[in-house]
């Protein structure tokens, strides 16, 4: 369904009150993202997949919070952390099938 830009604007607004508040990422991760997504009129399942696993550079492994193959990396963090701890930008090694 094709959301217009009002009801995209209005849907946001409320997105932004019910989550201003959150600070914990390990409760609040799918939640939030499923609510996101709805902002715009999308389930987050037909987009988006959870803790996708990566092999890292350093040859160990880990998880990405939320990707969408050839689109979005989302690396989450709890209100308050480092995000330099995240090692984002060495934590994935890019595989051609999947961006």
């Amino acid at each position: 369904m094709r959301l217009s830009w009002n009801e995209v604007r209005a849907r946001a607004a409320t997105f932004a009150d019910e989550w201003r508040n959150a600070v914990r990422e390990t409760s609040e991760t799918q939640s939030f993202y499923n609510a996101f997504f709805r902002v715009f009129g999308v389930e987050r399942r037909s987009v988006a997949r959870y803790e996708e696993h990566v092999a890292r550079l350093d040859d160990s492994s880990g998880f990405i919070d939320l990707f969408r193959p050839g689109v979005l990396i989302v690396e989450q963090k709890s209100a308050g952390r480092d995000l330099k701890k995240a090692n984002f930008p060495t934590s994935i090694l890019i595989f051609p099938d999947k961006l």
